[in-house]
């Protein structure tokens, strides 16, 4: 599940696409539309008649956000986005059985509408010994400012002619590159309030802001298509329009006249793009849902070693103005900095209150996902990573989901490049990497110092041992 720092749940205006025609053109406004306050007492007013229509326990949220897009493609402006949503979802709790419902109408009556059909739905649940609000006493006492919000207030002329940089820097690289699926800026903001019986109130603004870029080129041998963007919760951080464009043309440029490979069994250096997604195979292996379903690869893996011995993994939810920075999940629980993984050694599981309750364990303030894992490197620059392999596969796109979640087998089509001595000699294509997730992360060979941060797991390229490279 995502992390909450980008709401809303519920849309209730489709999102408006104008062509280059039309010129009237929407402006994200400069605030939302209905205050903090607003949004608490709105909360407050759902936990009343809940609680006064029967139920025992009750939790609510309260979002609103907009956003504004625009893409330019071969120099001409070729959609302009606006959206702007609002919602609210009601959980009620009578004993242990549990309802739930949402609605997009902020009004007194649609509001008492979803309380009574949440009501209706818990009466006919089942009753679930584990389901329920967390427990008080981890519920936050004080929510820190992460700085997450930064409103980036830039008018579409603006992000027109920003759009129009970035996609003729790409189209610079080289004269191969023949067309464009083009550049887009982008810009979303949002803020809400989560509530519930226990007498937990809180919210926060969040924003997150883009630039990105696509092209194709071609030679006697095909066609190649690739991308580049910068994302971050202040535009002030983001990469230049023109830098984007000129690694998207780049990128692009040197998948040009791809091989294809004998089948091998050879190191694969996954870079950092790419990377983050063994994180993700990881996390879903050790959330709670997979565990207590037993259908993870990793059951019953606490206290295990599970990764390399060098391996260093932390979640730290309170770094400011990160992606995935909370002060509280999703149920209202604090967020705490940990070790996750030490010395290769598996430290803690992600889970939320129902989940815990299922292990028999307690919360650990991950309902809705994980905050910002930190992935430790052993030091060495992608350089030095490709010395490090001398010989291998380096991977910088996956095709298909061939992951098993049970037994952790890794099967995925792939594209990258072909390494010997140490250095990159050409591109390839059309070939499939495969292993075992338990073997690939105990296989790990070393961590690079070239992060990318997009989201919420951070890490630079990761070197794995071997693993089986399907070709011709």
């Amino acid at each position: 599940m995502s992390n909450r720092n980008m709401r809303p749940e519920v849309r209730n205006k489709p999102v408006h696409t104008l062509n280059a025609d039309c010129l009237e053109v929407f402006v994200s406004d400069s605030s939302f539309s209905y205050s903090k306050e607003t949004l608490q007492q709105i909360t407050q007013d759902i936990l009343d008649q809940a609680l006064k229509q029967g139920a025992s326990a009750c939790e609510a949220e309260v979002s609103e956000g907009f956003g504004q897009s625009v893409t330019v493609r071969q120099d001409e402006v070729e959609t302009i986005e606006y959206n702007r949503d609002k919602g609210i979802g009601v959980t009620v709790y009578i004993g242990k059985q549990r309802g739930h419902a949402s609605t997009s109408d902020l009004n007194p009556q649609a509001i008492h509408d979803t309380v009574k059909a949440a009501l209706s739905i818990a009466k006919f649940t089942a009753s679930d010994e584990f389901s329920g609000l967390a427990d008080e006493k981890f519920m936050a006492k004080n929510i820190p400012d992460l700085d997450l919000y930064h409103p980036w207030g830039q008018s579409v002329e603006a992000s027109i002619e920003q759009a129009k940089v970035c996609e003729a820097a790409a189209l610079s690289v080289d004269k191969r590159i023949n067309n464009s699926e083009g550049a887009t800026v982008g810009t979303q903001e949002s803020h809400f309030i989560y509530g519930n019986s226990m007498g937990f109130m809180g919210g926060y603004a969040a924003s997150r802001h883009s630039i990105s870029c696509a092209v194709i080129a071609e030679s006697e041998q095909g066609m190649q298509r690739d991308y580049w963007y910068t994302t971050s919760r202040n535009a002030a951080e983001l990469d230049n329009a023109r830098s984007v464009g000129l690694r998207a043309g780049e990128k692009t440029v040197r998948r040009l006249d791809a091989r294809k490979l004998q089948t091998m069994q050879v190191p694969v250096l996954f870079d950092p793009s790419l990377a983050s997604g063994l994180l993700s195979h990881f996390v879903s292996a050790v959330s709670g849902g997979s565990l207590y379903r037993k259908s993870s690869f990793l059951l019953d893996s606490l206290g295990q070693e599970i990764f390399s011995p060098f391996i260093e993994l932390k979640e730290l939810p309170h770094i400011k103005g990160a992606l995935a920075s909370a002060p509280f999940d999703n149920e209202g629980v604090a967020t705490h900095a940990r070790d996750v993984v030490s010395n290769g050694v598996l430290q803690g599981y992600f889970l939320g209150s129902y989940s815990a309750r299922k292990l028999g364990m307690a919360t650990t303030g991950n309902a809705g996902g994980n905050h910002n894992l930190i992935l430790s490197s052993t030091g060495q620059d992608f350089a030095g990573l490709l010395k490090m392999m001398g010989k291998g596969l380096l991977v910088t796109e996956l095709l298909g989901h061939g992951v098993n979640p049970v037994t952790g087998d890794y099967s995925r089509g792939a594209a990258g490049f072909w390494v010997e001595n140490g250095e990159i000699q050409y591109p390839v294509e059309e070939i499939t990497i495969a292993g075992n997730l338990k073997d690939m992360f105990k296989g790990i060979l070393a961590v690079g110092n070239d992060v990318l941060i997009r989201g919420s797991k951070q890490c630079g390229s990761i070197l794995v041992d071997r693993m089986t490279v399907a070709g011709e």
